[in-house]
């Protein structure tokens, strides 16, 4: 029961979110899954380690493939460099069954959730109200100016 609750509360979480909410969410899981594999590494939880590592590596592919290298262009380059780089070192750890290429990606992650978290949405702007004659107005120009009459206080 608690895990339908919380599936739900996941879900409506993801589909009300922002983009910018969405990347922070996806580095989270990746943290986790990658702490995941280190807590099975040490355990000697060899299947379970994989899967950790593979859903950190499915969730690094994500990330690249929502990059949009038209908008972003060298930001976008980079992260998409980064991203195979941290994918290539997670493979890298479940191959040579080694920690340190697992905490290597887990700080950089970090670095990359907390950069994520200081970006503020951008302001939406304003909805603009229709003329009478067809045209949008932004907000001030559609309301009359009352300060003008002798009535106004």
């Amino acid at each position: 029961m608690w895990q339908s609750a919380h599936d739900t509360y996941f879900d409506s979480r993801i589909l009300s979110a922002d983009p910018l909410e969405l990347v922070k969410m996806l580095y989270q899981a990746a943290i986790a899954a990658v702490r995941d594999a280190r807590c099975h590494l040490a355990n000697r939880e060899i299947a379970a380690r994989a899967r950790a590592i593979t859903k950190a590596c499915a969730i690094l592919t994500e990330l690249t493939v929502s990059l949009d290298h038209e908008c972003g262009g060298d930001l976008s380059r980079g992260l998409a460099r980064l991203y195979d780089y941290m994918s290539r070192r997670l493979i890298e750890a479940n191959f040579r069954q080694t920690d340190q290429p697992l905490e290597e990606v887990l700080g950089l992650l970090a670095t990359l959730v907390e950069g994520w978290e200081g970006i503020q949405p951008a302001a939406k702007p304003e909805p603009r109200a229709a003329s009478p004659w067809g045209q949008a107005q932004a907000p001030s120009e559609a309301l009359p100016e009352y300060s003008s009459h002798a009535w106004s206080l």
